[in-house]
Parts: structure tokens; C-alpha cells; sequence
């Protein structure tokens, strides 16, 4: 003890020693110093230990920080993880998970092929019965493709689009900006660049392309449920509620060329992109992440003139998530920038197309761009920034609403009118006796959703775990916002322990996401196809994530078993259950669909086109409805009087015009009708004229009445009266003055052909 404790003294001597020395002179120079100088002299002392104090403080920082990986290192070879064993367990989790993304969608788009030759028989049709197939505005879409494929050059067959004059008689229109025709441009270039002609014929080119992009989309959802729970678990579960749910997921069966079943595939990989670029932690792919959701939003902005409005949606989510300052401005404000950027590309690329102009998305993104000033005075937890944040919503609304009415009142325009006339009669906002309107009302994608939808979505287990999966990731959002009204800062990192899935942005966003595009479905039956893919990706997220699991145990406060154990075991077990019985009920049904040869035959169809392609002039213009014209334009190319689109108003008084055939009109009213649009010859359906629909008062022929006011209501019941017996029954009986106006030229079970004649002669 003595001998230790000697060098003890020695070092606390010469310590004293050093310090009495270091410290002899300024003392000797204190008293003889004024009393200033000596507090001066204390100050500066204090300042050079102060500085020495944080330099030992930034050396004791960096050694720790460089001791930190060796320490981690010490950490995992003591629990048997070596840092190359850590990499090689992501890489793998990696690789597998992209495997099974890439298999579950080109799984899905041979299925998709598989199902539909199945149906159609493709493979053993003539060219002309395979385009008989499409239907409606598919059969537009595909036509288009045809021309392009014939013109002589690619740019030849672009200027016949956009000046083009062959379609609809008296009239030249932009097909490619009025009709969204890009994505026939991309696949006619495709399918001429890669030298197809000689492997493959134009129409499995074209739908192939088609089915491919359900692929993407799949892989797409795949992607997203994998991002948000962390095993690729939860997309393998989504994939088969999107399949299982088809005919609630995509119209992919019924019109294959449609403009969503080109778009929404960009959009879901948009959605993808966007839900890693919101999540917390990923600095190594927030740049991937960030081109991506650019390109995608781009790309969809250009197959469907309608994704404004989805944007619009999508961007009222994340000025909520941001709103409760729930998610990086920045990173909210990036999204907003790619709008802007997006919208005026769009704007330029489209022939300076307006209506981009005008969408409520530009209104939305430059209220919010003009407010960011504001909204960062909100975030600084003063009482007056939660007063702020009160008036916030209202007062971004509220320019949203003038700004739009501004650009309206002052940009010309040719915004669809018949979009919100359709919407005020909708909401019971007012009543009307238009044909257009009323038709539009009694189509079965724009009423309620029907009970039959909730019943499919029930006995597939989706509505059941999507109800529990929303309902606990909304109580803990609302819980969340509550603490950020109050003025707590959200974590950097959310442990699984914490049982707080309401912190994560990315999660918030869908969550607001799926309910605002809820409400739109409970509204019109068509926006499910919007909807319900979402549904299968949250519902799926929300089975397979401890977290989810762990919030809601923190709730329920369990201490008989400890609740992450529980948490993860619940996270695979549950998703493995549901896979198992969705297995066992749904895959043989699904086996049976491709198994089973069903027939689709229309022989008076093919007898009418193949009767056009003969005996018709090449200068005839034909008149009828208006999914029939779209028929005859692709398989004869001839030109008609009338399309099935609606986004144009004059297309749209035109059919209802043309529609007239099926009304208690009376011959020469008919004749002047279709001579006003050089028709030369007339083709009434059988099974328009003699509809017998379910809902008395939505046939054709019911509307037209009661449009024309030839509807007299008694006693509750309403009959139609008019002088004149309905044109196309009237038409069938071969006397005059029907026969001085038109010649019956060929007919069948289903259609009737009548010239228009030139000469009229009144013979008794």
C-alpha cells in the first residue's frame, strides 16, 4: 500500500507544484494591477478553459463515434451477427421479395392472357371476328392503332390523327388530344421499331402490351404493401385479393383498350414510389424514389384525361398529412413542385390542351404554394400558430375555390359542363329532362354501388380486415394529431414497441387516401376500380405488420403474454391463415375459369360488317347508335355520324340527335336529322327498339320520351302519347311516307339497313 501510494503523492505534489508555479506570476501581477484588469484577466481564463473544456468534448465525441462500429461489431459477433452475416440476410430478403414481386406480375398477366383467349378464342378467329370483341370506345382506341399501323410513315399517320377527317362526317377533330390516343402512338411505334410485324400479328402486339401493364400494376401493389409492413409477406396476400376481387379491381374484362387500363398501372407505381419517399429513414433511396414519382405522374397524366382529378385527390391527402404537420414539408412541397411540372408539360405536350389549366389540382397546388409561408409561422408551437392551424384548411380552400373561379372566368376553356350538370343532378341539386343527362344517371357505373359488391368483398375476408386494419390505424392518427395540437414533437424513429403506427407518414397518407376514394365509391359504382385495389394493399399491410399488432395491444394493455412476441407472431400466422382458406376456396373456382371454353359469337354482327365491306360505298357515311358506330368505324373503316365518347359536348348533342330513330318522332323530322350529317344509310338495332330493360324509365327509348315531352303521368303512372307511332317500329312496315324517305337494303335477326334516299319520291 505504501508503494502505491508514494507515486500518489509524487503526482499530486507535482500537480500542486505545476499549478503554483503556472499560477505564481499572475498572481504577483494581479496586485499590482488595477481592478478591471483582474476581472478582465478572470474572464479570459475562463474563456480559454471553456474552449479547452469543448475541444475535449469534440476528441472524446469523435473517438466514441469511431469506437461506435467496433462496438457494434462487438455486439453482433456476440450475438452471432457479423456484419457480412447482416448484409447477406437483407440482400436475400431482398432479392426474394423483388422475385416474388416480379413472378406474382407476370403471373397475373399470363393468367390474364390465358382467360381471355379462353373466352374469346382468339387464336382460331378471323381478323374481323376478333375485332368484333371490342366493344363501345375500345373499338375507337383499336381503329386508331390500325391507321397508324397503315400509314406510310409514323409522322404521316400522326398528322392524319391530328387533322383528322375521315372519322366523323362534317367535322375534323385532334383524335390524339380530344380521344388520349398516346397510348396507340407507344404501341404502334413498338410494335414498327422492334420489327414485330413478321413474329406477331398488331392485335396480340396491342393487348399484350395491355395485360403486361396489369402485371406492373400488380407488382406495383406488390411493391407498396411490402414497403409499409416490411415483408413481402403482406404483397403476396394483396396479389391474390386483387385477383380473387377482379371484377371489382379492373375492368380488364369488359374493355381492354380503356383508358384506365393503360393508367392506372403508372399510377399505382406512383403510388409506390411516393409511399418510400414519405417513409422515415430511407435517405438511400429518396432520390430513386423522388425521379420516380416524377416520371409516373407524368406518364399518367398523359394516358387518361381524367387523372387531373385523381391527382386531386391524391394531393388533398397530402395537404392533410402536412396540414397536422404529420410528414416533411419539404418532401410534401417536392410532390407539389412535380404537379406544377407535370400539369404544364402536360399542358404544351397536349396542343395546349386547357383544361389542365382549369383542373382544381393547378387551383389546389398554387393555394398551397402561396400559403407555405404561412404554414411555417403555424409550426413553431405558439398559441397563435394553433389558431393558424385552425384556419389553415378553411383559408386554403377558400383560394383554391377563387383561384379556379378565376382561371375559369378568364382562361378560355372547353372544361367538360356536362361533368357537373351531371354532378348537380346527381346530389339532388337539380332535376332535369335532358337525354344525356338521364342516360348518364341511369348507367350502372355512375349509381350507388350495389349490395351484391359488399357481399363478393365480404365472402373473400377483404372488407372485414380492411374495416379492423382502418379503424386502428384512424384512432391512432387521430391520437397523434391530438399530441401535435398539443404541441409534442413526433419521434425520429418509431420503435416497434412503441406501438405507434400513426406516426409513420407514409401510413397516414394511405390511410386518408382510401377513405377520401371510399367516399367517391360509395358514391359511383365505377370509382371501385379506383378503390378496391387499395383496399386489397392496406388491408394486407395491416394483417402483416407487428406494429399495427402492437398498437393496437398497447391499447388493450396485455400482461399475460408479452405483447411484441405476440405482436409478431400474429403478423404471420393471420396472413397465413387467410392464404391457406382463400387457397382452399378460391383456387379451384379460378382453375375452373381457364379450364372452362366459352364462346363468344355474333354472327348478325359479322354478317352486317362483312354486308358493309361489299355492297357499301367507300364514300358512305353510316348513322346509329353511337356503340355500334364505334363497331363499324373499326372493322370497315367506314366513315359515321356519331362516336361513343363523352367528353365532348358537340359529340354528345350529336348522338343524342342520331338517337332520335328510337323516339315517337315523325319521318321527315328523322330524315332532316340525318341528312343535316350527309348520313347516307341507317342501321336500327333490334335490340334497342324492342329493349325490355329491368328499370322501366332508363331504356333508350323511355328517356327519349320523356326529353321530347311526350310522357303524360295519370294517377302516378306515366304513359307515352305523341301523334306519331315510334320511328323504328314504324319504319319495319314498309309505307309511306317512311318508304319515300328511306330504302331497306339489307337486314337480319338483329340489325336493319335503310338508304337514305336523295330523291324523295311520294308514291301513294
Amino acid at each position: 500500500m505504501r508503494e502505491r501510494s508514494r507515486p500518489r503523492g509524487r503526482r499530486e505534489a507535482g500537480d500542486s507544484g505545476r499549478s503554483a508555479g503556472g499560477a505564481a506570476s499572475p498572481r504577483r501581477e494581479r496586485r499590482g494591477a488595477p481592478a478591471p484588469a483582474a476581472g478582465g484577466s478572470r474572464r479570459l481564463a475562463m474563456e480559454e478553459g471553456a474552449a479547452d473544456l469543448r475541444q475535449r468534448k469534440k476528441q472524446n465525441c469523435t473517438e466514441s463515434d469511431k469506437m461506435a462500429p467496433e462496438e457494434r461489431n462487438k455486439e453482433n459477433s456476440k450475438l452471432g451477427r457479423s456484419p457480412k452475416y447482416m448484409l447477406i440476410q437483407r440482400f436475400a430478403k431482398l432479392f426474394f421479395g423483388c422475385l416474388a414481386a416480379v413472378t406474382s406480375g407476370m403471373m397475373y398477366a399470363v393468367y390474364l392472357s390465358t382467360y381471355h383467349e379462353r373466352k374469346f378464342w382468339f387464336s382460331s378467329r378471323q381478323e374481323l371476328e376478333r375485332e368484333i370483341t371490342f366493344q363501345g370506345d375500345s373499338a375507337i382506341y383499336y381503329s386508331f392503332y390500325k391507321e397508324l399501323l397503315k400509314a406510310p410513315s409514323f409522322e404521316r399517320g400522326v398528322y392524319e390523327l391530328t387533322h383528322n377527317n375521315k372519322t366523323i362526317s362534317l367535322k375534323t377533330i385532334n383524335a390524339v388530344q380530344q380521344m388520349t390516343l398516346y397510348p396507340e402512338l407507344i404501341a404502334s411505334v413498338l410494335y414498327q421499331a422492334s420489327g414485330s410485324e413478321e413474329v406477331i400479328e398488331p392485335v396480340y402486339f396491342y393487348i399484350g402490351i395491355v395485360f403486361g401493364l396489369q402485371g406492373i400494376y400488380v407488382t406495383a401493389l406488390f411493391v407498396t404493401s411490402w414497403v409499409m409492413s416490411g415483408t413481402w409477406l403482406a404483397g403476396m396476400l394483396t396479389v391474390a385479393w386483387f385477383i380473387i376481387n377482379r371484377t371489382d379491381t379492373t375492368r380488364i374484362d369488359y374493355s381492354i383498350p380503356s383508358r384506365e387500363n393503360w393508367a392506372l398501372p403508372y399510377f399505382a407505381c406512383q403510388v409506390a414510389a411516393l409511399t418510400g419517399y414519405l417513409k422515415k429513414n430511407l435517405n438511400c433511396s429518396a432520390e430513386f424514389c423522388y425521379l420516380l414519382v416524377s416520371a409516373s405522374t407524368y406518364t399518367f397524366m398523359m394516358m387518361w384525361e381524367y387523372s387531373h382529378y385523381l391527382l386531386f385527390v391524391q394531393a388533398v391527402s397530402l395537404f392533410l398529412l402536412d396540414s397536422f404537420a404529420l410528414a416533411q414539408t419539404e418532401k410534401v412541397h417536392e410532390v407539389y413542385k412535380i404537379y406544377l411540372f407535370s400539369l404544364f408539360l402536360g399542358y404544351l405536350l397536349q396542343f395546349e390542351n386547357s383544361v389542365l389549366l382549369v383542373s382544381p389540382l393547378l387551383s389546389l397546388v398554387a393555394a398551397l404554394m402561396l400559403s407555405k409561408c404561412l404554414q411555417m409561422n403555424m409550426k413553431k408551437g405558439t398559441l397563435m400558430s394553433r389558431l393558424l392551424k385552425i384556419m389553415y384548411i378553411y383559408l386554403v380552400l377558400t383560394v383554391t375555390v377563387t383561384l379556379n373561379l378565376l382561371l375559369k372566368m378568364f382562361l378560355p376553356h372547353k372544361e367538360n359542363e356536362h361533368l357537373l350538370k351531371f354532378i348537380e343532378v346527381k346530389l339532388g341539386l337539380n332535376t332535369t329532362k335532358n337525354f344525356t343527362m338521364n342516360w348518364l344517371l341511369c348507367q350502372e357505373s355512375l349509381q350507388a354501388p350495389s349490395q351484391d359488391f359488399f357481399l363478393r368483398l365480404t365472402q373473400s375476408s377483404l372488407l372485414p380486415f380492411y374495416i379492423l386494419v382502418l379503424i386502428i390505424c384512424l384512432f391512432s392518427v387521430t391520437q397523434v394529431i391530438f399530441r401535435r395540437i398539443c404541441g409534442e414533437p413526433l419521434k425520429e424513429t418509431v420503435k416497434l414497441e412503441d406501438g405507434r403506427i400513426g406516426e409513420r407518414p407514409e401510413i397516414v397518407y394511405h390511410v386518408i387516401h382510401t377513405i377520401l376514394l371510399g367516399c367517391l365509391a360509395m358514391c359511383l359504382e365505377g370509382m371501385k376500380y379506383l378503390w378496391t385495389p387499395y383496399v386489397c394493399m392496406l388491408a394486407a399491410f395491416g394483417v402483416c405488420s407487428p406494429e399495427l399488432w402492437m398498437t393496437l395491444f398497447k391499447w388493450l394493455r396485455l400482461k399475460a403474454v408479452h405483447p411484441i412476441l405476440l405482436a409478431l407472431i400474429l403478423s404471420m400466422a393471420v396472413p397465413t391463415i387467410i392464404g391457406f382458406s382463400l387457397w382452399k376456396e378460391f383456387f379451384p373456382r379460378i382453375m375452373t375459369e381457364l379450364s372452362e371454353l366459352q364462346e363468344f359469337y355474333d354472327p348478325d354482327t359479322v354478317e352486317l360488317m362483312t354486308w358493309i365491306k361489299r355492297q357499301a360505298p367507300v364514300a358512305a357515311v353510316f348513322a346509329g347508335s353511337p356503340q355500334l358506330m364505334g363497331v363499324i368505324k373499326l372493322c370497315t373503316g367506314w366513315m359515321v355520324s356519331s362516336l361513343p365518347l363523352y367528353n365532348d359536348d358537340d359529340l354528345l348533342k350529336r348522338n343524342e340527335n342520331i338517337y332520335q330513330i328510337y323516339s315517337k318522332r315523325s319521318a321527315e323530322d328523322i330524315y332532316k336529322i340525318l341528312t343535316s350529317y350527309k348520313a347516307n344509310f341507317l342501321v336500327i338495332e333490334d335490340s334497342i327498339c324492342n329493349e325490355v330493360g329491368p328499370v322501366r324509365g332508363c331504356r333508350v327509348k323511355d328517356l327519349l320520351d320523356i326529353a321530347n315531352g311526350h310522357v303524360v303521368c295519370e294517377e302516378g303512372d306515366s304513359y307515352a302519347y305523341s301523334k306519331y307511332g315510334r320511328f323504328c317500329h314504324e319504319i319495319k312496315m314498309n309505307y309511306s311516307p317512311y318508304v319515300n324517305y328511306f330504302t331497306r337494303v339489307y337486314w337480319n335477326r338483329s340489325y336493319f339497313v335503310y338508304r337514305i334516299n336523295t330523291v324523295i319520291s311520294f308514291q301513294s
